[in-house]
């Protein structure tokens, strides 16, 4: 058995996790700054990583308590992200391993998304098609191989998890924007607006949110009177229809046999629903407790890249915009 340790700081949460053989998980642990940002309405960088360098080195020494056999190698999210929250997890995971004399395993934070709907048991299985949702990236990847990616399309403007937060911000609803949308939403009507749906009725798989959220503050400047639970139905239905419409072209155009869904936005209840019924192909979705950003799913990509000969050295420095 291979036992990873995964740290995940690549924004404001602390993630630290223990994985072995890539999908039992035996330590998730994370420590959420979003409290403290919340006050800002949205993450303070400086402050994110300030608050990583707090906690991380007892939150490590807590997961490793926890567990009985020694750590085989260290994963560590090299980026995309914030800089200074990226460097202190690598510059702790890359001390750890010289001080215990194992690989390090730089690991993209997106690739840790996928490899999170693989976590509990579930057996990597390829081709598949990857529709990352997040509050950075929004994109359709065709993955032939472990590790063998090919970007087919992307947002043009806001991801969708960030539409969500600054949609909730247009409806004085709280941060994080996905969370409190989606618990308005429940008391609204999904058909009370009809928001726009970008690029629908083109071919490419690319996406656009500037526009849906700019539809919602003309909505609410037309029609202040109008329910917030309406308004956020109707713009989680819209904002989930653009995902499905073009996941289901993606299918069309090249015939994948399988769906991952990876990314925080993938925890929102609709898309899970309206995903699993209205696609004919198998969707893989990761577990409620490992769609947002977490060391789990850094240990899991991690080891896959170990086992596949990639691993990194203490010269290694993390990158804040990378492409997959």
């Amino acid at each position: 058995m291979t036992t990873i340790l995964g740290i995940e700081t690549s924004c404001d949460d602390t993630g630290i996790g223990v994985v072995q053989d890539g999908c039992r998980i035996l330590v998730n642990d994370v420590s959420s700054q979003i409290d403290v940002h919340a006050a800002f309405g949205g993450v303070v960088p400086e402050i994110a990583s300030r608050m990583h360098t707090e906690v991380i080195t007892q939150m490590v020494d807590a997961a490793l308590d926890k567990i009985d056999d020694p750590v085989d190698a260290i994963a560590f999210t090299n980026g995309p992200g914030l800089m200074g929250s990226l460097l202190v997890g690598a510059n702790f995971a890359k001390a750890y391993a010289f001080a215990k004399g194992i690989p390090t395993i730089p690991v993209h934070h997106i690739e840790g998304h996928i490899f999170s709907a693989f976590l509990q048991g579930k057996e990597p299985k390829f081709p598949c098609l990857v529709l990352v949702v997040s509050g950075g990236h929004t994109q359709l990847i065709q993955c032939i191989k472990a590790h063998d990616y090919t970007l087919l399309g992307s947002t043009r403007d806001d991801a969708v998890g960030e539409s969500f937060d600054k949609v909730a911000r247009l409806l004085d609803l709280s941060y994080p924007g996905g969370p409190s949308i989606q618990k308005a939403a429940e008391s609204g009507e999904a058909q009370a607006v009809n928001f726009p749906r970008a690029f629908a009725k083109t071919d490419n798989l690319e996406f656009s949110y500037s526009g849906l959220k700019t539809a919602v503050l003309y909505e609410r400047q037309r029609n202040p009177d109008r329910p917030v639970a309406d308004i956020a139905a109707s713009f989680q239905w819209a904002a989930v229809d653009s995902l499905i419409i073009k996941t289901r072209q993606a299918i069309a155009q090249t015939h994948t046999p399988r769906l991952v869904v990876a990314g925080g936005v993938a925890a929102n209840q609709l898309l899970r629903d309206r995903l699993t019924k209205e696609l004919d192909i198998p969707v893989i979705l990761p577990e409620m407790a490992v769609c947002t950003d977490n060391g789990a799913m850094i240990a899991a990509a991690g080891y896959s890249l170990l086992i596949h000969g990639h691993s990194g050295d203490l010269t290694t420095t993390p990158t804040p915009s990378v492409s997959l």
